[in-house]
């Protein structure tokens, strides 16, 4: 199980880490769509720093394990909101996206109040 923890963090911290740059880099296909769900542009620093934070807690939390479990759950609301987001701006065809970052945050919170 400590081998699934360790493979499955580090994988959902890439992944979010990676979100984070799109957002804090304002990639193209990251713009439109934060813009097609009526995401204030004044908000975009905060959340693209609150994802690299949630990356940064997951990987911290394989030493320190609350921290971890702090930050997956942090991710969990992040990512959960965003698809509420995405579906209030009934931009259903690309709720799948936050679902793609949800899910491995969630297994890597499972995870690790599982070890």
């Amino acid at each position: 199980m400590a081998i699934a923890h360790i493979v499955v963090t580090v994988a959902a911290a890439l992944w979010v880490g990676f979100s984070a740059y799109a957002l804090l880099s304002r990639a193209a296909f990251v713009v439109e769509a934060m813009e097609e769900y009526g995401v204030p542009r004044s908000w975009w620093s905060w959340l693209g720093w609150a994802k690299a934070a949630g990356a940064v807690g997951l990987i911290v939390g394989l030493v320190v394990p609350a921290i971890g479990i702090a930050a997956a759950i942090g991710l969990v609301v992040y990512f959960t909101g965003a698809v509420i987001t995405v579906l209030r701006a009934r931009a259903y065809r690309s709720v799948v996206f936050p679902i793609l970052y949800l899910v491995p945050s969630a297994a890597a919170l499972v995870l690790a109040v599982l070890v």
